[in-house]
């Protein structure tokens, strides 16, 4: 399959972008390219292998909830460029 200004066109559609001129054809050599990469796959012979469904066996494999305090809240106020006690202080975002 050659990539043509037809798929092009459709792709960018869906993408919401615009190629002209040297940008399209630009456009169209990576993306054949892409598909000239992916097709040597088919030259590999896969005889008897299975297919992966998963990297690993294992299931839901989860880290202990421990909480861990990584920083304390006089170490990140130091460098606060305004603070009010323990509270960073900063302008006013809304006019409410």
């Amino acid at each position: 399959m050659k990539i043509n200004d037809k798929i092009v066109d459709k792709i960018s559609g869906l993408c919401k972008l615009e190629f002209t001129g040297e940008e399209r054809e630009a456009i169209k050599k990576d993306m054949n390219k892409m598909l000239d990469f992916v097709g040597k796959l088919e030259e590999i012979d896969t005889e008897g292998i299975e297919p992966l469904i998963h990297i690993s066996d294992e299931v839901n494999v989860l880290r202990p909830d421990i909480a861990v305090v990584s920083i304390t809240q006089e170490e990140a106020l130091k460098n606060a460029p305004k603070k009010d006690s323990t509270y960073f202080k900063i302008p006013k975002v809304l006019n409410q």
